[in-house]
């Protein structure tokens, strides 16, 4: 589905969302993984490809995303296909804060999918006694279109076990994504350059 979104729908990156301060570096561990194995423009045979490969990754945890960058993938121009991650136990119950954390999980998918209409937007305003002048002038602006794509992963749990499975799906993930792409994905001659020339410069 990764093709598919980079190739033929113009969604150039990929964002991961994980719902657990124990995930803050997940994102950042499949940018190595996916970007450094298949940021190839020469596929198997040597020859350049005529298509995208692989995509941009980057993510941080739902807590800190809400409040930097959901905008732009709620009604921004750009595409962003999510991954959205939570496990069902926490480790640390504090209060209701978990289940309020899941809550935003399952909220934030929902409004990518269904978005909010005009008409439900008008509604709500009508039912407060806005005047006419105030929700035409408003509504443009709380509008969601919806049709955001997004994958959800619940855990039950985070363990060295779940955390692994999770690990090797994506890894998986990216192999076949490379197979399919004609790219060998398990060697990085675009980092030699860099090092070489770093020598070079070196006293």
């Amino acid at each position: 589905i990764g093709i598919w979104y980079n190739n033929f729908f113009g969604a150039e990156t990929e964002a991961i969302l994980p719902y657990d301060q124990y995930m803050h570096r997940f994102a950042a561990y499949f940018q190595q993984g996916n970007m450094e194995s298949n940021g190839k423009y020469v596929d198997r045979n040597g020859h350049a490809v005529d298509y995208q490969t692989g995509p941009i990754i980057w993510g941080e945890p739902g807590t800190n995303g809400q409040h930097a960058f959901y905008q732009l993938i709620h009604q921004g121009t750009k595409m962003v296909p999510c991954d959205f991650i939570a496990p069902a136990i926490t480790h640390n119950p504090l209060s209701d804060h978990h289940q309020k954390l899941l809550s935003n999980f399952f909220a934030q998918t929902e409004a990518l999918a269904f978005g909010k209409s005009r008409e439900v937007v008008e509604q709500e305003y009508r039912d407060q006694g806005k005047d006419p002048a105030t929700l035409e002038h408003v509504v443009p602006f709380k509008v969601f279109e919806g049709n955001r794509p997004t994958n959800s992963i619940l855990l039950r749990e985070i363990t060295p076990f779940s955390l692994g499975a999770l690990i090797a799906l994506y890894e998986h993930k990216i192999f076949t994504q490379g197979a399919i792409l004609n790219i060998f994905t398990f060697d990085q001659w675009g980092v030699e350059l860099g090092k070489q020339l770093a020598n070079r410069i070196l006293p």
